[in-house]
Order: C-alpha cells, then sequence, then structure tokens
C-alpha cells in the first residue's frame, strides 16, 4: 500500500513538472546587432534604386505626358478648330470684337485680352475638359510619385532579404531618414519608414500638403494649359478688327440706297463674306493649328521638366530629400567612409 501510494505521488509530481514547462514562455531570441559596415552597404543600395526609381519614373511621366498631349491636339482638330473656323463663329467674334473696341475707347490690346479670356474659356470646355475626363495631367504628378515609391518599396523588400536584416532594426534605420519635410508639426513629415509602409502614399497625413506645394503659381496656370490661345486671340483681334471697320462702309452703302435694296446688299455682302470664309477656313484652321501647337509645346516640355512644378517635381522633391541623407558614393563606386 505504501509503496503504492509513493509511486503515484511520484508520478503526480513528474506530472506537474511537465506541465510547468509546457506553460512556460520561451524567451525571446535577441537578434545580433547588425554591422555598420552592412547598413553602409544597404545605403548605397537606397542610393541606387532612388536613382533607378527616378529614371523609370521620368520614362512613365513621359509617356502619360505624350498620350495626353496626342489626345489635346486630336481634340483641337475635333471640336475647336472647326468651331473657331467656322462662319457664323467668326460673325460673332467679330460682333465680340466691335463690342470690345467699342468699350475699350480704341484699345486694340485691351480687346485681344477679352477676347483670348473668352477663346480660353472655349478652348478649356471644347478640348481640355472632354480630355480630362480620360487622362488628367494634373493626376500625371501623383501617378509618378506613387510609381516612384512602389519601386523603392520593392528594392527595400530585396535588399533586406540579401543582407537578412531583422524587421525593427530595418524600421529603426529607415526612421532616420525624413521623406518629407514641410514644418516641424509631426503632420508636415514623413520618414521614410511611412513612405514605404502606407500604401497608396495618399494616406499620409502630409500628402495633400506636399502636391500643394507641388503646385504651379496661381498666375502660370492658363498659361501652361491654354498656350497659344493668347496668340491666336492677338492676330483674331486685328483681322476682324479691320473687317469690322470694312464692314461700317458696306452698311453706310446700304443705308443710302434705301431698307428694301440696303436688306438685299445686306444679304450680297454676307454671301459673299461666307463663301470667301469658307474658302479661307482651311488656311485658318493651318494657321491657327500652327500657332497653338508651337506655343503648347514650348509649355509641355516645360510641364515636363520643371523640377519644381512640373510632373516630375514630387519624385525629384522625394529623391533629393533621400538621397540627401544618405552617405555619398566614392567615385569609384565605393562607399564614402563616415
Amino acid at each position: 500500500m505504501l509503496c503504492a501510494y509513493a509511486r503515484s505521488v511520484g508520478v503526480g509530481l513528474a506530472l506537474l513538472i511537465l506541465a510547468g514547462c509546457a506553460s512556460r514562455v520561451p524567451e525571446p531570441t535577441v537578434q545580433p546587432a547588425v554591422a555598420p559596415a552592412v547598413w553602409l552597404q544597404v545605403d548605397s543600395e537606397l542610393l541606387a534604386a532612388s536613382r533607378s526609381a527616378t529614371e523609370q519614373a521620368e520614362v512613365y511621366a513621359q509617356g502619360s505626358m505624350e498620350h495626353w498631349r496626342t489626345r489635346v491636339y486630336q481634340q483641337t482638330d475635333e471640336n475647336f478648330l472647326p468651331w473657331f473656323s467656322g462662319y457664323w463663329t467668326q460673325e460673332w467674334l467679330s460682333l465680340k470684337v466691335g463690342w470690345y473696341s467699342l468699350n475699350s475707347r480704341g484699345d486694340s490690346e485691351q480687346a485681344s485680352r477679352r477676347l483670348a479670356g473668352y477663346l480660353q474659356q472655349q478652348y478649356q470646355e471644347r478640348v481640355l475638359e472632354p480630355v480630362a475626363l480620360e487622362i488628367d495631367a494634373s493626376q500625371i504628378t501623383a501617378q509618378a510619385m506613387e510609381f516612384y515609391v512602389q519601386l523603392l518599396r520593392q528594392q527595400v523588400a530585396l535588399t533586406s532579404r540579401r543582407h537578412q536584416l531583422p524587421a525593427p532594426q530595418l524600421d529603426q534605420h529607415l526612421e532616420r531618414v525624413t521623406a518629407i519635410d514641410l514644418g516641424p508639426e509631426p503632420g508636415q513629415r514623413a520618414t521614410l519608414r511611412q513612405l514605404l509602409q502606407v500604401e497608396p502614399i495618399a494616406r499620409l497625413p502630409v500628402y495633400g500638403a506636399l502636391l500643394h506645394k507641388l503646385q504651379p503659381p496661381a498666375q502660370a496656370e492658363p498659361a501652361s494649359t491654354t498656350s497659344g490661345v493668347p496668340r491666336v486671340a492677338e492676330q483674331t483681334s486685328e483681322k476682324l478688327q479691320a473687317q469690322f471697320a470694312g464692314r461700317g462702309v458696306a452698311g453706310a452703302v446700304a443705308a443710302a440706297v434705301g431698307r428694301v435694296a440696303g436688306a438685299l446688299i445686306s444679304v450680297g455682302v454676307a454671301g459673299v463674306r461666307a463663301l470667301v470664309q469658307d474658302n479661307a477656313r482651311p488656311d485658318l484652321q493651318a494657321e491657327t493649328r500652327r500657332d497653338l501647337g508651337t506655343a503648347f509645346d514650348q509649355a509641355w516640355l516645360k510641364h515636363l521638366h520643371d523640377p519644381e512644378h512640373g510632373v516630375m517635381a514630387g519624385v525629384y522633391y522625394l529623391g533629393r530629400q533621400i538621397e540627401g541623407q544618405l552617405p555619398p558614393l566614392e567615385p569609384n563606386g565605393s562607399d564614402a567612409q563616415p
């Protein structure tokens, strides 16, 4: 009896010991610190990744801008030029120019400016707004930034696997790099770790402020979106003012010969003007297309390459911020020692 009891007690104690061992939480494994030389190599790869991502984002942005420009040209040919060169449009524009000239007391420059404003509005409604439904040039900046960050995110993942970097240490390393710095407040800043971990980057609190910073000055926007229209308006105003003065002579002749004959003369003059306008329409369209295209191409190139407010401005900003805080490379490609 005593022996059996002792054996049972021994078995019970053994089970308690085993249960205690099973419920004990294993101690976390402490990751060894990454060597400074490895971090230098990581920074070198980040620097190369940023430059490579910038180049690929440039290709993306240029392709998007090429597509936008092609659609603007197509919409100009299909919607704006036929309307602008039409007989009744030219008649209406001549009346507006005459009215502008009367109100400006003969100031031709003021008349041209008012006509330019009207034509810019028409160009916006007939060309730019329909194209924006397919591809919005203002969104290319945001899309290029997102593409840049995606490429950088992929390269950081490859670098982490290559060097077997512990995630907490990598996060701590990336946290030291300020990717967006618009002010001292937390909502005006974002670290490289935040930039890479938040998807899409539009969710970052500072994102909207960055886009606002990249927008061109308000006074520059009309020139960038409707380039060439002021030149077309100036030429049109000069031509229509000359025509308007000539039509005053025809009106005086019509009034002198009486109402019935005058009406017939007016109808005849209108018919001749319509015929002349129809014959001159191809030349007017070609001239207008050339003037619009030349100025538009100049503005397009500026919008593509302007480092402060162009479509690549966001990518260039991120690149400058990140690369400016990484150790530079020696000319031979080796890491610069601190």
